[in-house]
């Protein structure tokens, strides 16, 4: 396989892309390639995997051992049956990664993640994704791209939480999810799968997380930790467990769309 430099990625290009040229100092750059272990990273990105072959070629590069359970939930469904897979998000890369691996590879890559708008930047990532800005405005075609992702044929992957898992209360868990992936998949007749990502950061990250929440700091600053996250995950082992498939016709007027949401929530956290 030849490589592919334009696959790589350039912090400097991205940070002047969201922050505008000039506006940050080069030394910071600089330190922030090596912080997040740049070389090590596109050297990855130039073999140019796109698609499922990138999630499961990103999992063999960092020696990453997944165990699966629950699969068997999926059989039996028709071929046309849709499902929007719902994850709690405690790892904030690899579990993004390993989750396309799983179902991508079930549904001949037929999937769809919603994303953070950054990771549009991973060129061997961005054809499966629709970017969100979990931080800023959003594009006006972002109303119609998620649409156009539920009403397709293609699996839909979320981590309604939008961040990374937190620290809350003593334990590592996800902020109290969005009703986005409730609403839009009764409008589209999808199956709702909870999914359990078992695994977590250094305690660094979570301290790093709480200290800028104290602070009143509205950047996520601990989204710049992840890759290091990643980069000292290798050769870990994860478990992925995943639940029974919820009809759409389950979620009656009882509760409300936030109400359901935090009621799948717990329903991941069960499993």
């Amino acid at each position: 396989m030849t490589e592919d430099s334009s696959m790589t990625i350039d912090l400097e290009k991205v940070v002047e892309a969201k922050a505008g040229k000039g506006r940050v100092p080069k030394f910071l750059i600089n330190w922030g390639k090596k912080f997040i272990h740049q070389d090590f990273i596109n050297e990855y990105l130039s073999k140019g995997y796109t698609g499922v072959d990138f999630c499961e070629g990103t999992i063999r590069q960092l020696g990453v051992d997944v165990h699966v359970e629950g699969m068997e939930h999926l059989d039996g469904f028709p071929d046309d049956t849709r499902f929007t897979f719902v994850s709690n998000h405690p790892l904030g890369g690899i579990d993004g990664v390993t989750l396309g691996m799983i179902f991508g590879r079930r549904y001949d890559g037929k999937i769809k993640y919603l994303v953070n708008d950054i990771l549009m930047n991973i060129k061997g990532l961005a054809p499966m994704c629709v970017p969100v800005n979990v931080t800023g405005g959003q594009s006006r075609d972002l109303p119609a791209l998620i649409d156009g992702a539920f009403n397709s044929e293609n699996q839909i992957i979320m981590f309604p939480g939008k961040l990374c898992s937190r620290k809350i209360d003593g334990k590592i868990q996800d902020l109290p999810w969005g009703k986005a992936f409730i609403n839009k998949s009764l409008q589209t007749g999808r199956y709702i799968v909870p999914v359990h990502f078992i695994g977590q950061n250094s305690k660094r990250f979570y301290r790093v997380a709480n200290l800028s929440k104290k602070l009143g700091i509205k950047f996520n600053i601990a989204m710049l930790f992840l890759p290091d996250e990643m980069y000292k995950a290798r050769n870990s082992t994860f478990t992925v467990k995943v639940g029974e498939p919820i009809a759409p016709e389950f979620f009656n007027k009882e509760k409300s769309a936030y109400e359901w949401a935090q009621w799948v929530r717990e329903k991941v956290y069960s499993i």
